[in-house]
């Protein structure tokens, strides 16, 4: 229970980040895709413009009994992405696969490491 608060915090935190991209996209949070619930998903209003990616964002808080380090936290993220399709929206959306960026985000207290599948 203490790493769901744990990522909650995190989540509202990023969240208020993106704030000042509401006018090019349309921020999801904690909805359905493919096979699970995303983190954060970040859709362009407009798909045709290439310059502006369609990105998911997954947040995992270290759990020392499974990984050993953030980095292979952020590899959990990635690989949770990837695993249960959470760019089913974004391609029902019209974003090109091409135009679609992963980014893992492992946080343990105030460390934090960002990782992307390319």
């Amino acid at each position: 229970m203490i790493f769901l608060k744990k990522k909650c915090f995190y989540h509202g935190f990023v969240l208020g980040l993106m704030v000042d991209k509401r006018d090019d996209y349309i921020i999801k949070s904690n909805k359905e895709s493919g096979f699970g619930r995303y983190d954060v998903m970040m859709i362009p209003r407009d798909t045709k413009n290439s310059s502006l990616l369609g990105l998911i964002l997954e947040f995992k808080v270290i759990n020392h009994s499974v990984e050993k380090s953030l980095e292979e936290t952020v590899k959990s993220a990635l690989q949770q992405i990837e695993e249960k399709k959470y760019d089913t929206e974004l391609l029902k959306a019209g974003v090109k696969k091409e135009n679609i960026r992963h980014y893992g985000f492992a946080f343990e207290g105030k460390k934090v490491l960002i990782g992307t599948d390319e």
